[in-house]
């Protein structure tokens, strides 16, 4: 059975689902942070200049890096930039999560957007070259669905978890594989 799922047919069905993760993480980041404004607000007593620049530094570093992104897929290669896009995104996340003032938190922000910008075009270049073009409307589907998911319930997620964060975690969520207590205590709570 094992053997069979990690067959070389489906190959291209886990590269499908490695993406999909990345482009998830992306997408949900652009709209969890909206919700979780007022808590962070709190957490790091931000003014509301402050906090405009936190979703404004990420949404800018992403668009104005997007085109850049693909073209540094095409001279490196496309799994090369997925892989350094995700490490830098997952890197600025964490160093969201543990910022100790509104302006290392706005860098943070920005850097992630430098990540997603790197790592975004490469999700759909690495689709249209893994799947043959009697699959690739099927893929590229999945792919759209997730982020449309992602854009979701991102708005729903940082809804339920920002009342309960004492601390500006709404970024962090990518890497928060420990217990929410472990995460309070990490941001000084």
């Amino acid at each position: 059975m094992k053997a069979r799922i990690f067959a070389d047919e489906n190959k291209k069905w886990w590269t499908l689902a490695a993406v999909a993760v990345g482009l998830f993480m992306i997408m949900l980041d652009n709209t969890i942070v909206n919700v979780a404004l007022p808590s962070i607000e709190r957490s790091l007593h931000m003014s509301i200049s402050s906090l405009e620049w936190i979703v404004t530094a990420y949404a800018l570093t992403f668009a104005a890096l997007l085109i850049t992104g693909g073209k540094l897929g095409d001279l490196y290669g496309r799994r090369k930039m997925f892989t350094a896009g995700l490490v830098i995104f997952t890197l600025a996340s964490l160093a969201c999560g543990l910022a100790p003032s509104a302006g290392i938190l706005i860098a943070a922000r920005a850097v992630q957007g430098v990540g997603a910008a790197v790592m975004s075009p490469a999700t759909l270049s690495i689709i249209t070259a893994t799947f043959p073009p009697k699959e690739r409307g099927q893929a590229i589907g999945i792919w759209a669905g997730v982020s449309a998911l992602a854009l979701a319930i991102g708005p729903l997620v940082g809804g339920l978890e920002a009342p309960h964060q004492p601390c500006h975690v709404g970024p962090f969520n990518e890497l928060r594989g420990g217990k929410p207590d472990e995460v309070r205590h990490a941001c000084g709570a």
